[in-house]
């Protein structure tokens, strides 16, 4: 039986750090025990880390780190990191604006019964409407993600990985490529289940889409630059070829992909700008202020879902 620290890396996520909390403490398991989560929160302003102090006075495995001042998310994935001591065998981290099912973890540890996986990820659901433009385009963006990770593991908002990863370099945009890398490089394997669901919401402006985009882009550009490592979505052929597979041709669906390939081209090219010319890296929480809004109904359909 697996013995598992859970990493959660927060930045004002008052409006969902709690029910994600319970969800993690409600976790359906038989391959393993989780025997500590780890909330790091870095900077936060709000409610954020009296909410997590309350699940620590009641639940011995919680506990909270705070850094005084935001130190972006790889510093923040470091300090956890730093306490998943020997005894752990398996990492799980996830982000602080999700929501797992219940069998979410047990979905994704119970691949690492085969020593040559090294890490596995789940399926992101966008929380978002779809009938409108925005939401659209975050159900064609996650949509086209799982296509192309059924073909090539592409793994992100939730991993899980065997304990082996020490740290990863503080000024990443992109960490979970970059744990990709290292457990990479130990000649292990990479997993997507697709069945570990868990929902996420996505950018519901464009300033907020373009902003999350800009930022992976110019990380993966550094990560290919400084390990040598390529994610799927860097392959333009295949990203193609699936994004052709999952459009419907109606007049709307047509219409609205133009729109979000050009948003996705123009994000690209705003991060090829940061890392080429700015030679910036915005490894520090770049916020993207409407992904953190729960509404009244998306708040009893999540814990509904639960």
């Amino acid at each position: 039986m697996f013995n598992i620290s859970i990493g959660i890396m927060a930045y004002n996520e008052d409006a969902n750090i709690g029910r994600l909390l319970e969800a993690v403490l409600g976790q359906e398991l038989k391959s393993g025990k989780i025997g500590q989560i780890v909330v790091v929160s870095s900077g936060s302003t709000d409610r954020t880390d009296e909410i997590v102090r309350g699940f620590e006075n009641k639940d011995p495995r919680v506990r909270l780190i705070v850094q005084e001042n935001r130190e972006g998310k790889a510093s923040a994935i470091n300090e956890w990191l730093s306490q998943a001591g020997e005894e752990y065998d398996l990492c799980v981290m996830e982000s602080a604006d999700t929501l797992p099912r219940p069998d979410t973890v047990e979905l994704m540890i119970e691949p690492f019964h085969d020593p040559a996986i090294g890490m596995t990820g789940g399926r992101p659901v966008p929380a978002n409407d779809p009938d409108t433009f925005m939401g659209f385009l975050v159900h064609l963006l996650w949509g086209l993600h799982h296509r192309i990770a059924l073909i090539s593991p592409k793994l992100g908002e939730m991993v899980a990985f065997r304990n082996i990863v020490r740290s990863i370099p503080v000024e990443t945009p992109v960490d979970e490529v970059s744990i990709e890398a290292v457990i990479v490089r130990q000649g292990l394997r990479l997993k997507y289940v697709p069945e570990a669901e868990l929902t996420n919401r996505g950018a519901m402006n464009v300033g907020d889409f373009l902003k999350q985009r800009r930022r992976i882009y110019a990380g993966h550009l550094y990560t290919k630059s400084t390990v040598s490592y390529d994610t799927p979505t860097m392959k333009g052929g295949l990203v193609l070829k699936e994004l052709l597979g999952l459009v419907k041709f109606s007049p709307r669906d047509i219409t609205w992909t133009v729109g979000a390939v050009g948003l996705e081209v123009w994000g690209r090219l705003l991060g090829m700008y940061d890392y080429h010319v700015k030679k910036k890296l915005p490894y520090k929480w770049d916020i993207a202020a409407s992904t953190k809004k729960v509404s009244h109904a998306e708040d009893t359909a999540g814990n509904s879902s639960l």
